[in-house]
């Protein structure tokens, strides 16, 4: 009977813990994070007088994301960077891994992988079609911002 009791509560115990890592992250808050671009042309956050025809050039970033709403594995917001407070509107896609998101706004895709609750690496590219019809590139990680 014992081990029937103990075989019991282990099996409770993994259950309980599976459906914790099942546990779709909850993204809303502001994160924040710094890293560098690969920029061709010039673009708000990346401003400038270069064209796409000029050399890319290697320039730091400081983003903001502010995730105002989410809805099971959809999420959405506003960025901006601490160059250019554009309030762009984006969503995010959670994949069933409940670590992989995909996302786009006005003029780029992301793919950004959840490191931890309060870690993203967040890759972001667009190219040279987007309105500014500049080409960027960048990864780096972002963290939530704690009240």
């Amino acid at each position: 009977m014992r081990c029937l009791v103990f075989a019991l509560a282990l099996l409770a115990a993994a259950a309980t813990s599976a459906r914790a890592q099942d546990a779709i992250p909850d993204l809303k808050g502001t994160w924040s994070g710094k890293g560098k671009s690969i920029v061709f042309s010039s673009h708000p956050h990346h401003p400038g007088s270069q064209t796409a025809a000029d050399p890319p050039r290697v320039r730091d970033i400081e983003a903001t994301y502010i995730v105002e709403g989410q809805e099971g594995r959809l999420a959405w917001g506003r960025s901006s960077s601490a160059v250019a407070n554009t309030q762009e509107p984006f969503a995010w896609a959670i994949a069933s891994d409940n670590k992989t998101i995909i996302g786009a706004d006005m003029d780029g895709y992301f793919r950004i992988t959840l490191i931890s609750p309060d870690s993203i690496e967040k890759c972001y590219a667009h190219n040279g079609t987007s309105p500014t019809r500049s080409i960027v590139a960048t990864c780096h990680v972002m963290n939530r911002v704690k009240p």
